[in-house]
């Protein structure tokens, strides 16, 4: 029996793709367990191990290491050749290019916050909030306030923030030209990975960071550690209540708009027009759905978590929403950017008061 040809020019659902997402769960855990038990590390230090060498230096029994070889070979994750075993080219290629680290911090995300939240997935659509929220510990409204008193799943979250902030780092220091201001505000600013990102890439720029107390300790020692107190300076800040600095000429919402609701982040584009000077900048930077509605697949896919964890009630929206919040709060001279060779669905839109 063969599969009907599709009525419209999307591809056809094949029962090996739906195998794949009813089993996706289980194709996780088998990427976890490559990662905490050091396989790819290993296989990458040492390529072409056999099962039994395999076995000694992991300390795997028996039947554990075939039910490890058998996901590892058939997610082809690991590529098996008469008994020796390699890492699968791709990801060889990302030990290479030193973008492991963002592989292993997002399976940390994934594994401690994000999968036991999405156990409400279904609800938190039903009820239009974030369900998922009542499974990460603390009394908070948001899971940004509940992880400072959570200091081990802190440290989770924003590992995973820091990597991804430092690669999209590159697609914001390419798209947006920050030699053309002096003083920038980073709102929500969180550990600071992106504001030292910029303040190296521009030896001139003055960043302020402004974030909840709970996360100024992390941020000042990012921004210590990388010796630049005298350019970065960090200030604890309800953004929704305290009022922006207003000596600044330029503002950047980095992994923020998402967030929240597009009313608040009316508000908070508000706030930012209200502090900026005449010709002043705004910059939005982060993962942007199509404005088809259909797309990309790893903007469908993360917007899952925003649907049912952070309690911000946002999502990633298309590019256009994030265009009708800046009207809105008054900007102009809209410009999108859509940073070249992204593996991510990142977008980058700037605009001037």
């Amino acid at each position: 029996m063969t599969d009907p040809q599709p009525a419209s020019s999307a591809l056809p659902l094949s029962e090996d793709d739906l195998t794949r997402m009813l089993f996706g769960h289980s194709a996780f855990q088998y990427l976890r367990a490559g990662t905490e038990l050091g396989l790819f590390e290993l296989l990458e230090q040492r390529p072409g191990l056999s099962r039994k060498e395999l076995g000694a230096a992991l300390e795997l029994q028996d039947r554990a290491l075939d039910i490890l070889l058998l996901g590892m070979t058939a997610l082809r994750l690991v590529d098996p050749n008469d008994d020796k075993y390699r890492n699968n080219p791709t990801i060889s290629r990302l030990f290479a290019e030193g973008r492991w680290d963002v592989v292993t911090a997002a399976i940390g995300f994934e594994a401690y916050i994000n999968y036991p939240g999405l156990a409400d997935f279904t609800e938190s659509l039903r009820a239009n909030t974030n369900v998922g929220l009542r499974r990460v510990p603390g009394d908070g409204p948001t899971l940004y306030h509940r992880l400072t008193g959570d200091p081990e799943l802190s440290k989770v979250f924003y590992r995973y923030m820091g990597t991804w902030s430092k690669m999209a780092a590159g697609y914001l220091i390419d798209s947006v030209d920050f030699g053309s201001l002096n003083r920038v505000l980073d709102v929500g600013g969180g550990d600071a990975s992106i504001a030292v990102a910029v303040a190296q890439a521009f030896p001139h720029l003055q960043i302020t960071v402004l974030e909840l107390p709970g996360v100024v300790p992390l941020a000042q020692q990012r921004v210590d550690e990388a010796g630049l107190a005298d350019r970065i300076k960090v200030i604890a800040t309800d953004m929704f209540a305290d009022p922006f600095p207003s000596d600044h000429d330029g503002a950047m919402f980095v992994h923020q708009m998402q967030i929240w609701p597009l009313a608040q982040d009316t508000e908070l584009l508000r706030r930012a027009h209200e502090a900026l000077p005449s010709g002043g900048s705004v910059v939005i930077m982060n993962s942007m759905s199509d404005d088809t509605g259909d797309g990309p697949l790893m903007a469908a896919l993360d917007a899952a978590y925003f649907a049912a964890i952070p309690g911000g009630g946002g999502m990633l929206y298309a590019w256009h929403k994030y265009e009708e919040c800046l009207r809105a709060a008054g900007f102009g001279g809209i410009e999108r950017i859509r940073p070249t060779g992204a593996w991510t669905p990142h977008g980058v839109i700037v605009a001037k008061k």
